[in-house]
């Protein structure tokens, strides 16, 4: 195995049969996702290894290795080495217990840009809040380039990857959280929402917003007033405007 090719902002690659199969078995390494050319019998056993961690699986044709490490023996199968190792929910949840807060999280519904994910932990951990959810397909993983926008703040923050969103809202609200998306043709405004007690807040990618199904699940919708000509704020702005706002109503709350 050699390191890939390019600048220091491509994401970290393993490459090789022998080099992932040990990253998979050892699992000292945080893996972001597994790349496969195929998935006969010669790849069968890592696709089971990193099922079985919960590490996502994709299929890609031959050119898109060459893209990736050209002039590197890969062997038909890379791995994406992610900046951090991931955390569970119940994680997310055990350390608020910890803290004696109520919950305070984000969930992001398919955000893909990663200069976006990382000002979002950013500002998700100068909010205080105790860990953030992402989908495992359709977005923006814990990435090198996650970090560096991040300014440290993905140090301190714990990241959650799910694999369905709407199950993981359910089992919030079982745990006690509200949960609000924020759109911006909901009707209720967002200073409206009691962000004292357990609360989590979906926040939509950057092309199609909050899926359907994922609203649904939701306790309720809330938009962000606007009084300019632009209908929407760019999702980490969005983030940023509800967070602090939740921050100062918990100050104002834990007053005498």
């Amino acid at each position: 195995m050699a390191p890939a090719a390019g600048s220091g902002n491509r994401p970290e690659l393993l490459y090789g049969l022998h080099a992932v199969r040990e990253a998979l078995r050892a699992g000292s390494r945080p893996l972001q996702r597994l790349i496969v050319l195929r998935t006969d019998r010669q790849f069968t056993d890592l696709v089971e290894q990193a099922k079985a961690q919960r590490i996502p699986v994709h299929i890609e044709p031959s050119p898109a290795f060459d893209r990736l490490v050209p002039g590197g023996n890969h062997q038909g199968v890379i791995a994406v080495v992610a900046a951090k190792a991931y955390s569970s929910t119940e994680d997310i949840l055990h350390l608020a217990r910890q803290k004696g807060e109520p919950p305070f999280l984000v969930i992001l519904d398919g955000v893909e840009d990663p200069q976006n994910l990382g000002a979002i932990i950013r500002t998700a951990e100068a909010a205080g809040v105790h860990g953030i959810c992402i989908p495992e397909r359709r977005a923006a993983g814990l990435t090198s380039i996650v970090a560096k926008t991040s300014a440290g703040a993905l140090e301190h923050m714990r990241v959650a990857r799910v694999v369905n969103l709407s199950r993981l809202i359910e089992e919030l609200k079982e745990a006690g959280l509200w949960t609000y998306g924020v759109e911006p043709a909901a009707a209720r405004e967002f200073t409206t929402v009691d962000m004292t007690g357990p609360i989590a807040f979906v926040f939509g990618g950057e092309g199609g917003g909050i899926r359907r199904g994922v609203a649904q699940e939701c306790d309720g919708l809330i938009r962000i007033p606007m009084t300019g000509k632009v209908e929407s704020l760019n999702v980490s702005a969005a983030v940023a405007v509800t967070l602090f706002e939740g921050v100062r109503q918990r100050k104002l709350s834990a007053k005498p």
